[in-house]
């Protein structure tokens, strides 16, 4: 039964109750019935327990890690992706700007990626305390957020060069 909680504590220190909620739950349960057997005697029962504990806490820890490699790759790949978004956003608002769109017309798109901006910041502060998850959350719906600046941008820029003949 020491292993088993030794086994517990360690995939609960890799994050086993966010990663591998299931696996956990199935390793603390397990080890209470192993508690809950000594306490009526049947050792057998215990042991048997004991080492499905055991086995489920080392499943958790395998699951912790595969999933956090996972959204780790996850987290980069959107970093990436939305970092490149925000830069073209400010790239294209500087030129409709300079082609003389009005500021009201880009100030939903300025917005957006200056939100865009906040939510990679959250995620760079939770990637380095290493919680995905909560990386993850914060960058939730931001690729698509700053998908629709930029083509706000691109029609206000269209509609300011339509108005303009050169």
């Amino acid at each position: 039964m020491d292993r088993a909680q030794g086994a517990i504590d360690a995939a609960r220190a890799a994050g086993a109750e966010q990663y591998a909620p299931t696996e956990y739950s199935a390793a603390t349960a397990a080890l209470k019935s192993a508690n809950d057997a000594v306490a009526a005697g049947d050792y057998r029962l215990a042991l048997s327990n004991a080492l499905q504990s055991h086995e489920y806490a080392q499943n958790a820890a395998r699951a912790t890690a595969d999933t956090k490699a996972r959204m780790r790759a996850e987290v980069e790949r959107a970093v990436t992706d939305v970092t490149a978004l925000v830069a073209d956003g400010e790239t294209r608002i500087a030129a409709a700007r300079r082609a003389g769109v009005p500021r009201r017309t880009l100030t939903p798109p300025i917005d957006a990626l200056a939100a865009a901006r906040t939510s990679l910041q959250k995620a760079g502060e939770a990637v380095a305390a290493g919680d995905y998850l909560a990386a993850h959350a914060a960058l939730e719906g931001v690729k698509e957020s700053a998908g629709k600046a930029l083509a706000g941008v691109a029609a206000a820029a269209k509609s300011q060069s339509v108005r303009r003949p050169r």
